[in-house]
């Protein structure tokens, strides 16, 4: 199988050498090694260094000098918006105290859907409501931004587990299973916050 050992960033893409896109939710977008299959039927095996975040519009490189282009999907999220900037900053402290991955923007922050901090974000005055979007969540400051690599730490996803592009519609075999709309731990972390997250 050919395989993906360099991502290229962005602004470094040339349309002229990509093959394939693939179109990657969060979760799957935080990788080190597995089988994937492209949107348009490619096989690769993407087999990087270390665990790293694929952004949306960048590219992994094959063996051959083709790139695949990383696409986000769209994702089931909860969009928070408040009345204005200083009750979303204090909205923001509270979720970063509760360990939970988001997605800081402007006007909103978004978080992958979870009853408990949905309650939470009405009972301080804010709003959330569901939306469907790719989810960009903030990486942390030991993450690397720019440059050739984008390091992370493993997330400890089997090395030989294979998803298809068909897999990712219902859910993910990391070992364990989501239910549907249930809030999951990108890290695999336990989110110290004292409620269950139902893993």
């Amino acid at each position: 199988m050919t395989r993906a050992t360099t991502i290229v960033r962005k602004l470094a893409v040339k349309a002229d050498k990509v093959a394939d896109t693939i179109t990657l939710d969060h979760q799957d977008r935080h990788r080190r090694r597995i089988a994937l299959k492209a949107d348009g039927g490619l096989d690769f095996l993407l087999d990087l260094d270390k665990a790293s975040v694929l952004e949306d519009g960048d590219a992994v490189k094959l063996e051959d000098g083709r790139l695949v282009k990383i696409v986000a999907k769209p994702e089931e999220l909860i969009e928070i918006t408040a009345e204005n900037p200083l009750r979303l900053m204090k909205l923001a402290w509270h979720l970063g105290n509760r360990h939970t991955p988001a997605e800081v923007t402007k006007e909103a922050i978004y978080i992958a859907p979870d009853h408990v901090l949905v309650e939470m974000v009405r009972g301080l005055g804010a709003k959330a409501e569901k939306v469907s979007r790719p989810f960009r969540p903030e990486q942390g400051a030991y993450h690397e931004h720019g440059g050739h690599d984008h390091e992370g730490h493993d997330h400890g996803h089997d090395a030989h587990e294979h998803h298809t592009h068909a897999e990712h519609e219902h859910g993910h075999k990391h070992g364990h299973d989501h239910a549907e709309g249930e809030h999951h731990h990108a890290h695999g972390e336990s989110c110290g916050c004292g409620h269950d997250h139902k893993h």
